[in-house]
């Protein structure tokens, strides 16, 4: 790892808190807001608490705070609001705001990452197919208890979840949430096992050393 990785760090940690205060600044509902970056809420100061036990490959780091972008951007606009989903609905002429298939997308191909890590480094896993097989299922469960969380809030607070909730009148919008959560697992195995593999046995060659 480098040396100054932790500042890097550091200073990624102080431009989310600066963004997500942003963010929560003048949101356009306060209470879809707090649901969408709550998982940044919580991530924060997870990954600082386990940071010399547990330190995440610079890729995961990376990928974690793209996420947490998504999240926070969905969150000040609500995703139904998004001005790059407006954009890309025009240049697509798609009928609704695509921004929340983006936010899905991550909620596959970051925690895909998060999943394989902590497989391969707990030597929880061994064997490339059940690797691939145990991190979908990961994804696939959380991004079935997103859509239950989902249903709770709709059933609890009624009406008002339509924001959170981001459906945009689609009947099918659960199953294409879970489905480009899917896609996006299978996209960051596909596209970044290999340097992700790289990044793992150097910080394992670190942790070994100390």
């Amino acid at each position: 790892m480098s040396v100054h990785r932790p500042q890097v760090l550091l200073l990624s940690s102080i431009t989310l808190m600066a963004l997500l205060a942003l963010s929560g600044a003048q949101p356009y509902d306060r209470a879809t807001w707090a649901l969408e970056v709550f998982p940044v809420i919580i991530a924060l100061p997870v990954m600082w608490a386990t940071y010399r036990r547990f330190p995440l490959t610079t890729l995961l780091y990376v990928c974690i705070f793209l996420h947490a972008l998504v999240l926070m951007m969905g969150g000040a606009y609500t995703y139904a609001r998004v001005p790059l989903g407006i954009h890309l609905a025009d240049l697509l002429n798609l009928s609704r705001n695509p921004y929340d298939k983006i936010g899905h997308f991550f909620q596959g191909f970051v925690p895909a990452l998060v999943a394989r890590e902590i497989f391969i480094r707990g030597w929880y896993v061994r064997g490339t197919k059940m690797l691939t097989f145990m991190v979908i299922c990961v994804v696939m469960a959380i991004s079935a208890v997103y859509e239950l969380i989902e249903w709770a809030v709709a059933i609890a607070i009624g009406q008002g979840a339509n924001e959170f909730l981001g459906t945009q009148g689609d009947p099918w919008d659960t199953q294409s949430d879970m489905f480009l959560a899917l896609i996006g697992a299978v996209s960051a195995l596909l596209l970044l096992s290999r340097i992700h593999d790289r990044q793992i046995k150097v910080v394992q060659s670190k942790e070994h050393a100390t």
